[in-house]
């Protein structure tokens, strides 16, 4: 395993205090980041950052090192002008803050991370591991990433760029009533088999303005919408019932187990037997015949 030296920086240094009143002794200021491979920008507060602080991220950049950030800290980021012409994302309920003060950012508010080479901005929260597992991936390898990953008992997610659609998107256009009925009812109905036919005819449409409708109300396709239900439920099954693989690919309505096994690595860069475990979850799986 590498070894990391992990340091903080502030504009100014002494204590410092977060949202929820951690106070930390913070002991190095902006120059910190003159020798630093990797410069995490951390979510700041309401005030603009100082222009030392601006000039020490774009220099580290200049230099070659990998600038990211996460949740909020994308706005210090996008002030720096590192960002201009390249997509990047944020928590979701600051996107649309972030693409109105900085319309030179393509805002992509649905994917956990965005990978633009020197450059990397993630989610808040939770999900903002996503990113820190793909930068260590990045740099070190996957089996490095998937060893803390399983140290921390966090399930990596490789497609960083993959929309997180929601199982019934709302809408307050008259026109899509029909398309998120559509797709509230086969978000029940996972275990059959849907056509793009079958799914046109439900809304009462024809098959290409069915799927004109769909992507306008999804932002992707019927497939790929069923697609990520699937794995989605497919996940809860695992997570909350001891179902052996092969009943749950018939719940979320995949022939075999194989079927069920692809798709999920390629959601989940691991198969449904290594995302159970690594959520430490130790029930003994159902045996189909």
């Amino acid at each position: 395993m590498p070894r990391f030296e992990f340091l903080v920086a502030a504009e100014r240094p002494g204590p410092v205090s977060s949202d929820l009143g951690l106070l930390q002794q913070v002991e190095h200021g902006p120059d910190l980041m003159r020798e630093a491979d990797l410069v995490l920008v951390f979510p700041v507060g309401d005030g603009p950052p100082g222009p030392e602080v601006i000039e020490a991220i774009k220099d580290a950049h200049g230099r070659g090192a990998t600038v990211a950030s996460f949740c909020s800290g994308a706005f210090l980021l996008a002030e720096t002008g590192l960002l201009d012409g390249k997509r990047a994302t944020t928590h979701r309920r600051l996107a649309g803050e972030l693409a109105r003060r900085f319309p030179r950012v393509h805002v992509e508010p649905d994917a956990l991370y965005i990978d633009e080479g020197c450059v990397v901005t993630g989610v808040g929260g939770a999900e903002s591991l996503n990113m820190m597992l793909h930068l260590v991936g990045r740099e070190h390898g996957t089996p490095v990433a998937n060893a803390i990953a399983q140290e921390i008992v966090a399930v990596p997610n490789r497609s960083g760029e993959r929309p997180r659609y929601l199982s019934f998107p709302t809408t307050t256009r008259s026109e899509d009533e029909r398309i998120s009925a559509v797709l509230e009812w086969a978000g029940d109905h996972l275990h059959q088999s849907h056509s793009i036919h079958d799914l046109a005819a439900r809304a009462l449409m024809s098959t290409r303005t069915f799927n004109r409708r769909f992507k306008a109300a999804t932002g992707t396709t019927p497939h790929a919408w069923l697609r990520v239900q699937r794995v989605r439920k497919a996940e809860e099954l695992l997570e909350t019932t001891n179902l052996g693989v092969e009943e749950i690919a018939r719940q979320v309505g995949y022939r075999t187990a194989a079927v069920l096994r692809e798709n999920f690595i390629k959601a989940r860069g691991v198969p449904p037997q290594a995302y159970r475990r690594a959520l430490g979850h130790r029930l003994t799986l159902s045996r189909t015949t």
